[in-house]
């Protein structure tokens, strides 16, 4: 079994699986991260986002040999508990949280895009979840909740 090297949440992380198997597997798995949800398992949902440099993908359908040598961010690497990205603190803010199973993939697309843009507009967050499906209609709570942290690191 061929060794896959990445770092993970700013840690260098060598895999031995088959690197044919999904990022997600992988990360769920052996590495234990638990950001990341399984929901559609073809792409089309994104509560399996992750950041892969600076784009949000779906790591159910990224195999892991793609990100060979990259960086790999997942949820659990974006803030703590005691040290709350300001995505996650503006999300609480705004009350932009229901059942909670989008919310990672929704959280990392999000971040994503502020590492490309850190001063969207409306229209930019709107097309940057437009891969993420949520069904508890707090959409317009998870925009609000971007602008937010937008505004805040702005500030910073």
């Amino acid at each position: 079994m061929p060794s896959i090297r990445f770092r993970l949440n700013g840690v260098q992380t060598d895999v031995d699986a088959d690197p044919d198997r999904s990022l997600l597997d992988i990360l769920r798995g052996p590495l234990g991260m638990t950001g990341p949800h399984f929901g559609c398992g073809s792409g089309e949902c994104g509560a399996c986002h992750v950041i892969v440099g600076d784009r949000a993908v779906t790591s159910c359908d990224t195999p892991l040999w793609s990100v060979e040598n990259k960086e790999v961010t997942t949820l659990d690497g974006l803030g703590s508990v005691e040290r709350p990205h300001p995505l996650q603190r503006a999300f609480i803010t705004e009350q932009a949280l229901q059942c909670g199973y989008c919310v990672a993939g929704i959280l990392m697309s999000a971040a994503a895009l502020l590492m490309r843009n850190p001063s969207p507009t409306d229209a930019d967050v709107r097309a940057a979840l437009d891969r993420n499906l949520c069904r508890c209609g707090s959409h317009n709570r998870m925009v609000r909740a971007v602008l937010r942290a937008a505004a805040e690191m702005g500030a910073q």
